[in-house]
């Protein structure tokens, strides 16, 4: 088979010479491990709840493919492709994360699903790339157009999203989302003393999470002593990173994912500590930091401010996901049920963070003059 030419015009061709290839390279590897994932993973967590063996793996094999595929297809757009693609996707994803306080299915005291054959889908999950862009967009609008009030606009989205997650609840997810959007606020050029405003009304919000939210207020008081509630979860997780040492039981060879329910969700790093060790688990946070700092380098020498906006928004939802999934598992931070990004079984949270990759591939390949903007 022939090398692909420089010289070559066609969609592939121009998409091959202008894509982060390192990027996808990273994030085909991510995508690989989560296959290796749910091989060892999910085969006992399935019995334990009354499923074929391979149940999971089977849909996780369709997600992960899927995932693949959405991440190709969303790099071909230009950006304005991809601020249309946001624009509809979060105007569905809003009125489906409305419909689950109505229609959603109840799970351990939240509604934030929606049943659909084979499997249930978080609407609110695909609200974060698409959220990202669109608040992006907005505050590029405002600074290229002083009379648009594109900040305004883009603060009472924020706002109406806040309000539905709160109701659900998913305090994880609203703090992830307040986290981007503050950052691309700040980035934005917003006044430091009004942006000082905000960090003080999100610290205030956080501290009314504490008091009304009981199982905020039961997490962070577990993690801040370790004589209070359950820590079956989290001590087992860490006996599970002690097991493994170095380099790992080996595959299969782990115990915790039959004694957590969560085993193959929110605890997958820690069966990667117990069956492949210490330097898995550090090749693995290498490769979330790798696709973290590649993506903020590409945007240095870039001059579209709804790009920069955009992607670095895209970014930190990726990044501080994949930090929460992993602190958690540690004992550094609260536990919270936030997947680790390919590699954690959930349909809903591997095609929402492949669309957002996939956005973030499109926005940061080599544009030249007479590119679509």
């Amino acid at each position: 088979m022939p090398a692909l030419s420089r010289a070559d015009t066609s969609l592939f061709g121009r998409w091959w010479w202008t894509i982060d290839r390192l990027t996808l390279l990273a994030l085909g590897v991510l995508i690989g491990f989560g296959y290796v994932m749910m091989l060892a993973a999910s085969p006992a967590v399935a019995e334990r709840i009354g499923e074929a063996r391979d149940a999971l793996i089977l849909k996780q094999v369709v997600f992960l493919a899927l995932a693949g595929l959405i991440i190709t297809l969303a790099s071909l757009l230009s950006p304005r492709g991809v601020r249309r693609l946001a624009l509809l996707g979060g105007i569905i994803a809003l009125a489906l994360t409305a419909l689950t306080l109505f229609k959603g299915v109840e799970i351990k005291g939240a509604r934030r699903w929606i049943a659909l054959p084979g499997m249930s889908l978080q609407p609110s999950e695909f609200l974060k790339p698409c959220f990202a862009v669109i608040a992006a967009w907005l505050i590029a609008e405002a600074r290229r157009r002083p009379r648009l009030p594109g900040m305004l606009i883009a603060t009472a989205l924020y706002a109406v999203i806040a309000l539905l997650l709160k109701s659900q609840p998913d305090i994880g997810m609203l703090t992830v989302i307040t986290a981007v959007f503050l950052a691309q606020l700040y980035l934005g050029g917003l006044n430091l003393f009004v942006f000082a405003l905000c960090l003080a009304g999100t610290g205030g919000a956080g501290v009314a999470a504490y008091v009304f939210f009981p199982h905020v207020q039961s997490r962070i008081a577990r993690f801040l002593d370790p004589g209070k509630g359950d820590h079956y979860q989290i001590t087992t997780a860490l006996e599970a990173f002690g097991n493994g040492g170095l380099f790992g039981r080996g595959p299969g060879e782990g115990r915790i994912k039959d004694l957590l329910p969560d085993a193959h969700a929110d605890f997958v790093f820690a069966v990667a500590g117990e069956e492949f060790g210490f330097v898995v688990c550090l090749a693995l946070l290498g490769i979330f930091a790798f696709i973290v700092v590649r993506g903020l380098l590409r945007l240095i020498a870039e001059n579209d401010l709804f790009v920069i906006l955009a992607a670095a928004g895209l970014i930190i939802s990726f990044g501080l996901q994949a930090f929460v999934n992993m602190a958690s598992s540690l004992h550094l931070i609260p536990t919270k049920g936030m997947t680790l990004p390919f590699v954690s079984y959930g349909g809903s949270s591997v095609l929402a963070v492949a669309l957002g990759m996939g956005m973030l591939l499109a926005l940061t390949r080599r544009r030249h003059h007479g590119d679509a903007p």
